[in-house]
């Protein structure tokens, strides 16, 4: 499953595997390292696996650290604005979600696309 996060097309494709260590998702989200560790201290949606000390992270958690990053430095919303965005998400209206999924499916579908034509 490949997918490109909402709204930030010039990020790079998920590749489909299991799990991706701090750095990989430092590179798939534009981040630092050590954002994305604040950033778990910050918002507890972000569940990264330990391992040995080592942090792996998951598809989702991709995605969420992307809706974060979109949050902050795209909507202009503060730490505490986005934490009350995602807490608003989870109490809030399922069909937010469906749609959110819908875009999501939609953006993975025209990542798909793009890579089929450059073929």
């Amino acid at each position: 499953m490949q997918t490109a996060g909402p709204s930030q097309p010039d990020l790079p494709a998920i590749p489909s595997k299991r799990y991706f260590t701090i750095g990989e998702v430092a590179a798939l989200c534009d981040v630092k390292a050590h954002v994305l560790r604040y950033w778990e201290q910050e918002f507890d949606q972000i569940k990264p696996v330990k391992r040995n000390n080592r942090r792996y992270y998951q598809q989702q958690d991709i995605l969420l650290i992307r809706q974060i990053k979109s949050l902050l430095h795209e909507q202009g919303y503060t730490t505490s604005g986005a934490k009350q965005w995602f807490k608003s998400q989870q109490s809030g209206d399922e069909n937010i979600r469906y749609k959110e999924l819908l875009r999501q499916t939609i953006t993975e579908l025209e990542s798909i696309l793009v890579t089929l034509k450059k073929r």
